[in-house]
């Protein structure tokens, strides 16, 4: 922790007074040194946020000193007082708490777009959510549902019963259990039509095989190379080795679709960000969905969330508070 002056917002934004930041897998590869967005140390990651504003730029009259939002930043989220562009930050819903709140924008919005639009998912059609306990994978499942979808979900042992309740149809333990081959006995060999994988590595090419016709399959994250608490380049380096090459003429002759997403680099797609985050606090309010806090922790103890959620421990969203 180290104090530095509050940052004032310029045109177009705000100062939020931070109450709870989200934590993500991105923030801990930037931690390993292993996510090439990231600013050189001493850097403040976080992406997402939840608090007052307190301060409003010029320009901006979609917001007020006072009001409570959620907000999606470039970084800069592990702080009590973060800058954010007015048209990233969106009112929070009258009876969610800060925590629910900070929970939402990355790992919903990543599910909503490999799901609804890279993916097109339908309903019956099956999705496998690799992760299914974590932030995107109880997003993923709650969004499929309303598609009217099977779920499939890869989660420990320890978890199941959780992702069940929140709507997982059949869980595989992937500690113990062949992934590839339980998905093909429920599939009765055929496939599933939806794959999210944030694990990266040979994760890739089992996903890919496991695909139906006209099956899609969305990379989201390399979760495998963050596995202890310094960067290991050698699991970095066979990470990327063994990942799949996917050959055009071969994903013609099978029909299959790869689609590769990072929302980090959708910056600049403020206009569709903003309408699916509407879509989603729409969704939010209908109770239709409703993000699940695994732990809080307090900001000074960023640390120890890092390590509880690389210990793969967390069943939802491991979250950030701010003291007032």
């Amino acid at each position: 922790m180290r104090e530095a002056p509050d940052p004032v917002p310029g045109e177009g934004e705000l100062r939020v007074a931070v109450r709870a930041s989200g934590v993500n897998f991105a923030d801990i590869l930037a931690r390993l040194g292993l996510y090439p967005d990231a600013p050189k140390p001493p850097v403040v990651v976080g992406y997402e946020v939840c608090g007052l504003v307190d301060q409003v730029g010029p320009g901006v009259a979609t917001h007020r000193v006072g009001d409570r939002v959620l907000a999606l930043t470039r970084f800069g989220g592990y702080a009590d007082r973060v800058i954010v562009p007015a048209a990233f930050a969106f009112s929070v819903p009258s009876g969610l708490d800060d925590a629910s709140a900070a929970a939402i924008p990355v790992n919903y919005l990543t599910a909503l777009i490999a799901l609804y639009r890279m993916s097109n998912l339908a309903a019956g059609e099956t999705v496998l959510v690799h992760g299914a306990g974590g932030g995107v994978g109880v997003a993923a499942t709650q969004l499929a549902k309303l598609r009217g979808a099977t779920v499939i979900g890869t989660a420990s042992a320890a978890k199941h019963d959780a992702i069940r309740a929140l709507g997982v149809d059949h869980a595989i333990d992937y500690r113990t259990a062949n992934v590839v081959d339980e998905v093909r006995r429920l599939t009765n060999g055929r496939g599933v039509d939806v794959v999210l994988d944030p694990i990266g590595g040979r994760s890739f090419a089992d996903s890919y095989r496991l695909l139906a016709p006209l099956g899609r399959m969305v990379v989201y994250g390399v979760s495998r190379m963050a596995a202890g608490e310094r960067r290991s380049l050698w699991r970095a380096a066979t990470t990327i080795v063994t990942m799949p090459r996917f050959n055009p003429l071969s994903l013609m002759n099978r029909n299959r679709g790869v689609f590769g997403l990072n929302v980090g680099h959708l910056w600049s797609e403020r206009e569709r960000l903003g309408e699916g985050m509407m879509l989603l606090l729409d969704e939010l309010g209908a109770g239709r969905i409703r993000p699940l806090v695994a732990r809080t922790f307090p900001l000074e103890q960023a640390a120890d969330a890092h390590r509880f959620m690389q210990s793969r421990s967390n069943i939802g969203k491991v979250v950030l508070t701010v003291s007032p």
